[in-house]
C-alpha cells in the first residue's frame, strides 16, 4: 500500500504517540510526509501560514482532545473558521484516549471530522482510517 504523496500532522502532545504513529505511517508508505505538533496552536499556526500554499498542508490530520495551550475541541473550532481560506480538503480523525461517549457525540457533530479513534492506534485501525484515502487518490489517476 503506498499512500500516494499525502502529507498527515499529528497534534498531540504524547511524543511516545507522535513516535510509534510516524513509524506506523512511515513503515506502510501511508504518508510521504508526518508532521508533528504537540498542541493545537503550534498546528493552527502552521496551517494558517500555509493557508495559501496546500502543497504545504496535510491531507490527513490525527488530533487529539486533550492538550495544553490549545486542546482539540479549540483547534476544531479555529480550523472551521479558517477552512473557507485553505486551498484543499483537510480530512481530521480524532485520535484521543478518551472514552467518554459525549467526546464521541461531540466530535463526530463537527463537520470537520471524519472519524473518532481511540488510543493507542492499531496497524488494523490505521489500515481502515488511510486505506480508502489511498484508494481514492489512486482511482483519480
Amino acid at each position: 500500500m503506498t499512500g500516494k504523496g499525502e502529507i498527515v500532522a499529528i497534534i498531540d502532545d504524547d511524543r511516545v504517540f507522535q513516535k510509534i504513529t510516524w513509524m506506523k505511517i512511515t513503515r506502510k508508505n501511508y504518508a510521504r510526509k508526518v508532521l508533528m505538533f504537540s498542541d493545537g496552536e503550534q498546528a493552527m499556526r502552521f496551517i494558517s501560514e500555509n493557508a495559501e500554499k496546500p502543497e504545504e498542508l496535510p491531507d490527513i490530520i490525527l488530533l487529539d482532545l486533550n492538550m495544553p495551550v490549545m486542546d482539540g475541541w479549540d483547534f476544531m473550532d479555529a480550523f472551521v473558521k479558517l477552512r473557507p481560506c485553505i486551498g484543499k480538503t483537510i480530512t481530521i480523525f480524532v485520535a484521543t484516549s478518551s472514552v467518554n461517549p459525549e467526546d464521541q457525540r461531540r466530535a463526530i457533530e463537527v463537520s470537520a471530522v471524519s472519524d473518532y479513534v481511540i488510543k493507542p492506534i492499531s496497524d488494523a485501525c490505521l489500515s481502515k482510517l488511510f486505506t480508502p484515502l489511498c484508494e481514492e487518490e489512486g482511482g483519480a489517476e
